[in-house]
């Protein structure tokens, strides 16, 4: 399987999008900044997703990409394609002509791989992921809250603070 940078970048950043798009259109800057991939690089990968309608544009001040259509509607499948990343594990591209200009022994084995994984990121959903994020960030407030009552507790124990 190869799941090149261009297939997981364009996830990243679309998740990116998908969790701060509440606020107005997302910078391309933004997402640079925060996830650290290339303007440039995003550029091209969001003329991609404009093209397969998957984001829309806002021109001028305030400006940005939103998403164009609900996150529920939204695989990872769907992105990943829509960045022309190819999900093959096979060595001929599906060809058949990996071995003498035949199949291989195994191409059936590969060939069945690309669609389970295929299969499983046509399932998973980009409000799904937003929803695994948000989860990850009440999960972290709530344990740094109880570092904080547990770090109090500690400095005046005739006081008990409860969570």
């Amino acid at each position: 399987m190869r799941l090149t940078t261009k297939g997981r970048f364009a996830v990243t950043a679309m998740l990116d999008l998908a969790l701060r798009q509440s606020g107005g259109p997302v910078t391309l800057a933004g997402i640079s900044e925060r996830q650290r991939i290339s303007l440039s690089y995003l550029e091209q990968l969001f003329g991609k997703l404009r093209r397969r309608e998957l984001v829309d544009s806002v021109r001028g001040p305030g400006g940005g990409y939103c998403l164009a259509k609900p996150a529920l509607e939204i695989t990872v499948a769907a992105i990943i394609c829509a960045v022309d990343e190819p999900l093959d594990a096979t060595q001929c591209g599906g060809k058949e002509n990996c071995h003498d200009d035949g199949r291989c022994m195994t191409h059936d084995l590969w060939a069945s791989l690309n669609s389970t994984i295929y299969d499983y990121l046509k399932s998973v959903t980009l409000a799904q992921l937003v929803e695994e994020q948000h989860e990850k960030q009440r999960r972290r407030a709530e344990c740094s809250s109880k570092v904080l009552v547990d770090a109090r507790n500690k400095q005046h124990p005739e006081f008990t603070v409860q969570p």
